[in-house]
């Protein structure tokens, strides 16, 4: 399912989309496994027990892709280690404090 979709530098949105829609197909079958179970079809047991297999599968693996791709686009957008460089606020800090030193006077 490659459409060459990214955002960013490369960052891999199909993957994304494509394990999201595994997860939905699997929660599908998963529903109409249960609905077979509560009709009182006990064979669908099987069938509802790879269910969740699969969601729990899928489910790991959304959360995984999600993951990467933030911190792919934390990288394209200059974040290291989940922190962003506030350069202005930074400057306003600093120039609130010499503000204050300034207020403060000599001291001496």
């Amino acid at each position: 399912m490659e459409t060459g979709r990214t955002a960013g530098d490369g960052v891999p949105e199909d993957i994304l989309l494509a394990t999201e829609q595994l997860y939905q197909d699997a929660a599908s079958n998963l529903s109409a496994a249960m609905t077979a179970l509560r009709a009182g079809r006990m064979g669908e047991v099987k069938a509802a027990m790879l269910a969740v297999k699969d969601l729990k599968a899928a489910f790991q693996m959304v959360m995984d892709e999600r993951t990467r791709v933030d911190r792919l686009r934390k990288q394209v957008a200059g974040v290291a280690g989940d922190c962003a460089h506030d350069f202005e606020a930074a400057r306003d800090e600093i120039g609130r404090r010499l503000a204050l030193l300034r207020a403060a006077g000599s001291g001496g």
